[in-house]
């Protein structure tokens, strides 16, 4: 296997940053181009790196969504008081969040061991982007949601955190599975975007969280090894594109374009069943 240089943690900062929110999967093309670099995917250098390259994907999330942001937690703060008399609805998005989170957890913390084997059976990464082209496809055809948050139900925001869960196989895609759900239970587009954003924050940083306690359980001698700054500059990569991916995917929704990468996730699923 290869170290990780310079020019590999800036393609695959981008390739982070890009596929993390386009609905094409991060994972997949992560192990595509891991592949082509010679690099060990669980080995110390790629967790650290993975750990890294989310975090700064994280910060765009919250730097495109600050006002969003800013105004949720401003409402939802003022909803806490017992003089509150107009209906809750932060507390009640919130509450939709976290009945999300709880299918995405236990699938991410039971079985996401397992999901990652699959990064080393490109057929099984590539059978899962058709099923997410597939997927996107169908989008085409549900006629626009007209759901607004008080007919969304804890069970609506419990099958999309599922299908959030199930994106930890690798060839799934967060977003796409996460908006599509949204959209096939009815939600308006607009607002399922948001809300696969405001679960993706838990999810991701979850799953950092997680990475970066199996790179501190590894030897000292072996952290000490990796090259701090290759990581460091796939991360601020990963940030900046996450920046115009996001921006490029919230505009595909509003357009009702998602369904235009249902041809490449197609197209690169099926060359890798081929491969």
């Amino acid at each position: 296997m290869s170290p990780l240089d310079y020019v590999q943690a800036v393609v695959l900062g981008m390739v982070q940053g890009l596929t993390e929110f386009l609905p094409v999967s991060s994972s997949a093309h992560l192990a595509i181009v891991q592949h082509y670099f010679r690099l060990e995917p669980e080995g110390a250098v790629m967790l650290l790196f993975d750990v890294f390259a989310h975090l700064g994907t994280l910060v765009a999330v919250g730097l495109v969504f600050t006002k969003p942001i800013a105004r949720f937690a401003t409402r939802l703060i003022a909803e806490t008081s017992f003089s509150w008399r107009r209906p809750r609805y932060a507390w009640r998005i919130a509450m939709l969040a976290f009945a999300a989170s709880v299918p995405t957890a236990i699938i991410g913390l039971n079985f996401q061991s397992t999901f990652e084997a699959a990064f080393s059976k490109p057929r099984w990464i590539g059978t899962a982007l058709v099923l997410t082209g597939i997927m996107l496809a169908l989008l085409a055809k549900v006629p626009r949601g007209r759901l607004g948050w008080k007919r969304f139900t804890w069970w609506h925001a419990a099958l999309v955190g599922l299908a959030q869960g199930l994106a930890v196989f690798p060839g799934i895609s967060r977003s796409g599975a996460t908006i599509c759900f949204a959209s096939y239970l009815g939600l308006r587009r607009r607002w399922a975007a948001e809300f696969s954003f405001l679960i993706a924050a838990p999810a991701i940083l979850g799953g950092t969280l997680l990475k970066l306690r199996d790179t501190f359980q590894l030897p000292s001698e072996t952290i000490d090894a990796i090259p701090i700054g290759p990581v460091a500059v796939g991360s601020i990569v990963s940030f900046v594109v996450g920046i115009g991916a996001l921006l490029l995917l919230l505009g595909a929704v509003r357009r009702a374009k998602l369904h235009y990468f249902s041809a490449y996730c197609l197209a690169v699923g099926a060359l890798m069943m081929l491969a």
